[in-house]
């Protein structure tokens, strides 16, 4: 429970994963209550991705439980979590190179399948947050930059009417000037109250866009908190620029 004593949208509790014999989260505990902004953060191969993997259903925990709007939803398929509303967008370039802009986007609405009405709002307000897409509606997904792909991944998320929209890495391998650009619309969401889950590499741009964070080491929290205090822990930052490790 919160501080209100309001139940959180998502509870994950003592959560053990695994990569076949390699064991890669160790009790990791966190919350995200309904119009929050959480940022996941840590050093590369801390387990970011696997946590986000497994609050997605991709993969299944060793130990531990998922709770999503008062439910367990451990056991549940990836399928069945996105028709509850858990939406992730995944880093890189999270696309359909050979399908038109359109078709993907319109990939985003296959919760609703049959409702081109509702459908068709949601690619509306995809242009309407990223009119720079507007004229490349025909154009195939694979030719557009990088910035682009991520700004159709991102719409294509949001035409799935996420309840938690969950995201990896929003702002990978792209020059400033694009995250930038991405970031104001991410900070929109938030301003609306969207309920986000944020891998970030860069503790200055989860302060930016997020309420708390966490911070992973070695695949357990090792801070959680104010994301505005997290700058002040010159360790943790240190860690983040300094690290080693294959990301996971």
């Amino acid at each position: 429970m919160t501080a209100e004593g309001v139940a959180p949208l998502l509870c994950v509790e003592e959560l053990d994963v695994s990569y076949g014999p390699l064991q890669v989260l160790f009790g990791v505990d966190l919350h995200v209550d309904r119009g929050e902004s959480v940022a996941l953060l840590g050093t590369n191969g801390a387990g970011k991705s696997t946590v986000l993997k497994t609050i997605s259903g991709l993969l299944a925990p060793s130990r531990g439980r998922i709770l999503f709007d008062g439910s367990d939803i451990t056991g549940l398929a990836a399928d069945r979590r996105v028709g509850l509303g858990i939406v992730q967008m995944s880093g890189g370039h999270s696309t359909f190179p050979s399908l038109t802009v359109e078709e993907n986007l319109r990939l985003g609405g296959y919760p609703f399948f049959g409702d081109r009405a509702r459908i068709d709002a949601g690619v509306a307000e995809t242009l309407d947050l990223f009119p720079e897409l507007a004229g490349k509606m025909q154009q195939q997904a694979g030719t557009l930059s990088g910035g682009e792909q991520q700004m159709m991944a991102l719409g294509r998320a949001l035409i799935a009417g996420p309840e938690l929209l969950v995201i990896d890495e929003l702002s990978l391998g792209l020059a400033p000037v694009v995250a930038g650009r991405i970031l104001q619309v991410v900070d929109r969401l938030r301003e609306r109250s969207m309920t986000m889950l944020v891998v970030e590499q860069s503790i200055n741009v989860a302060a930016e866009i997020s309420d708390r964070a966490y911070f992973l080491e070695k695949g357990e929290v090792r801070y959680q908190g104010d994301t505005a205090e997290l700058l002040d822990r010159g360790d943790l930052a240190r860690s983040v620029f300094f690290g080693s490790g294959a990301a996971v």
